[in-house]
């Protein structure tokens, strides 16, 4: 007996000791695990960092939402506000034993190794609410086992550290939805137009079914998927017994409105425009701001809507762009083509057309400051210049015309001429002063036959509408946090004078000229005084009407992009009817001023010279593009 208890001890003994070496062996390995799992994984930061792109919102002059670049902002989830289907639904399509485990679910992981394993293919995941949190939080979308182990690491950690319901709150309020929203709250908004406390119940299964795959669910894009997918989640719910089968087939039966993309809107070039702004003075944002803008989204709807109604796809005129600068530079519209979603390209503030006979109050300014009146005479007659005869656009010419009177008209030998007694290099310097790009002194600059944009065709004129100062464009007023912390405040634009009181009047009554007894006839505004300037480029390629009132000025270009000609499509026609539309908009509040200008023979109380130039407008009706 005490050889077979010695055997039976001595056994006992090496079991023990093996038990001992697996057991360290285990620990061992397991610690290994841990430090190859660990060693590099990131620093936890605190739960109030968000993982998600900064989020940059968008508000015109008057606090109005314009929009969003970057992520929607989401408010914080509260399940004591949200519908209780909202997370009974989340946890039957994406974690049904979520109050069984602790951060890590071994059944599910079975099933998944199981799934993918019979269908040779990864199509489960196995990862709880809890890992998917923590995977959101803190780590990338790497699928590797160290990301993995990582992720059930800082699960196991958040479950520790919060409770189920403050997990839920947690994923609701950060997890990405898809179209920019991150979290319950702005995917809400972003899909339905309305707060999350207001989702029904087919709306719930829509936004829980997107989480498996956002751009491929997407309601906004294709309803089929998503439909399928929230199929899917109300059937898991009635599996779950949360909802009876009956109320899964009354929500089959409803249609369920989904809110389309705001992507396609011209408010899009106006913050394109801003971003760029905005990153010149402060770098690309690394938290979540609030940009308060020049912009006044009623001036920028009615731009957009005057474009729509407007552009004449039958007279070949496809695009345009529309430019709308306060006293000050402020942009108060920018539209930069017919549709932002076909194009992003901002013909606005980056194409380069030919102004044409838009470029002609500069022309006549360098006149007047050389000695030049209104009221002198000068011949409208065939002008040669070397190899180049400019030709007036209605093919005949009037003879003795007064400067004034020739302005109106557009007659483009007496621009020419008034260029050439001036110099082309005077016409240039006046030009840049007025803050047009340097331009070479060619024979031709008193046509307009040298590039520039909208917004610097159109920021040239401010002065005439702001008392003869220049101001430089500027779209951003203020920048603040999300809390309302101030970070940026535009100081009081620079004024530099560039006109002095009399040119300022004259030019002033020129321009005038052309809105009542001119070639930009067709802008009229009833009841309110204002002047420009119309342009028509070489076979209809451009046309352009630039006009004011006192403190508002705006731009409008009509052409196309392969720089096809129109069909006699010209600056009085369809621009100048943009324009009115616009400045009748952007004028309904403002106080009704008058223009300063000099009092010449058609303003001293004679009337508008219907008379004199009565038949000679009839006879050449249609012919006055410029």
């Amino acid at each position: 007996m005490a050889r077979l208890s010695f055997r039976a001890s001595k056994a006992v003994r090496l079991g023990v000791l093996a038990m001992a070496w697996v057991w360290v062996c285990g620990i061992c390995v397991s610690l290994a695990s841990a430090y190859w799992a660990l060693h590099d994984m990131p620093e936890l930061p605190s739960l109030s960092d968000h993982r998600r792109p900064v989020s940059i919102v968008f508000k015109d002059r008057y606090g109005q939402d314009v929009g969003v670049r970057g992520a929607l902002p989401s408010a914080p989830a509260n399940l004591d506000i949200l519908p209780l289907h909202l997370p009974q639904a989340l946890l039957s399509i994406e974690d049904r034993r979520f109050y069984g485990h602790s951060g890590i679910d071994p059944l599910g992981i079975a099933r998944a190794l199981y799934v993918n394993y019979r269908s040779g293919e990864l199509r489960q995941g196995g990862s709880t609410l809890t890992q998917q949190l923590a995977k959101n939080l803190f780590l990338d979308n790497d699928r590797t086992i160290k990301r993995k182990a990582q992720e059930a690491f800082i699960a196991l950690y958040l479950e520790q550290r919060f409770s189920k319901r403050e997990i839920i709150e947690l994923y609701l309020g950060r997890v990405y939805f898809g179209g920019g929203a991150y979290g319950i709250d702005a995917a809400a908004e972003r899909f339905f137009a309305k707060p999350a406390a207001d989702l029904t119940l087919g709306e719930s299964a829509i936004l829980t079914g997107l989480l498996k795959a956002p751009s491929d669910y997407a309601p906004s894009q294709s309803g089929v998927p998503a439909a399928r997918r929230a199929t899917l989640v109300m059937q898991a719910m009635v599996r779950d017994r949360v909802i009876t089968p009956a109320q899964r087939d009354a929500i089959y039966a409803q249609r369920i409105w989904v809110e389309s993309p705001h992507n396609s809107g011209s408010e899009n070039y106006a913050m394109d425009y801003a971003m760029i702004e905005l990153t010149s003075f402060m770098g690309v944002p690394d938290e979540d701001i609030v940009v308060h803008l020049a912009l006044d989204m009623r001036l920028q709807n009615a731009a957009e809507a005057a474009v729509a109604t407007h552009l004449d796809p039958e007279r070949r005129a496809r695009q345009a762009a529309v430019i709308t600068l306060d006293g000050t530079g402020g942009v108060r519209a920018l539209v930069g083509g017919a549709d932002y979603g076909q194009s992003q390209f901002d013909r606005a503030t980056l194409a380069r057309r030919q102004p044409g006979s838009a470029f002609k109050p500069f022309v006549y300014l360098t006149a007047l400051r050389a000695g030049i009146s209104l009221q002198d005479m000068r011949v409208d007659r065939p002008v040669t210049l070397g190899d180049w005869t400019p030709r007036n656009f209605s093919k005949i010419h009037k003879g003795d015309i007064s400067v004034e009177r020739s302005f109106a008209l557009s007659i483009n030998t007496v621009a020419v001429a008034l260029s050439q007694e001036t110099s082309p290099q005077a016409v240039v310097a006046t030009a840049s002063q007025m803050g047009l790009p340097e331009f070479k002194p060619y024979r031709s600059i008193a046509l307009g036959a040298q590039e520039v944009t909208p917004l610097q065709l159109t920021r040239a004129y401010l002065p005439f509408a702001s008392q003869g100062y220049f101001y430089d464009a500027y779209m951003i007023e203020t920048i603040e946090t999300p809390e309302g912390a101030a970070i940026y405040r535009r100081r009081p634009p620079e004024a530099k004078r560039v006109l002095a009181a009399g040119e300022l009047r004259q030019m002033n009554s020129l321009m005038h000229g052309v809105v009542t007894f001119g070639t930009g006839r067709g802008s009229t505004i009833a009841g309110r005084e204002t002047a420009g300037k119309t342009g028509t480029t070489n076979n209809y390629r451009d046309a352009w009407f630039v006009g004011f009132a006192p403190d508002l000025v705006t731009g409008v270009w009509v052409g196309n992009d392969e720089n096809q000609s129109m069909r006699r499509v010209t600056g009085g026609s369809i621009p100048a009817k943009i324009w009115q539309d616009v400045m009748t908009e952007g004028l309904r509040d403002l106080p009704n001023r008058s223009l300063p200008r000099t009092a010449t023979r058609f303003t001293q109380g004679e009337p508008e010279p219907t008379q004199p130039l009565g038949p000679l407008l009839t006879s050449i009706e249609g012919q006055l593009p410029n």
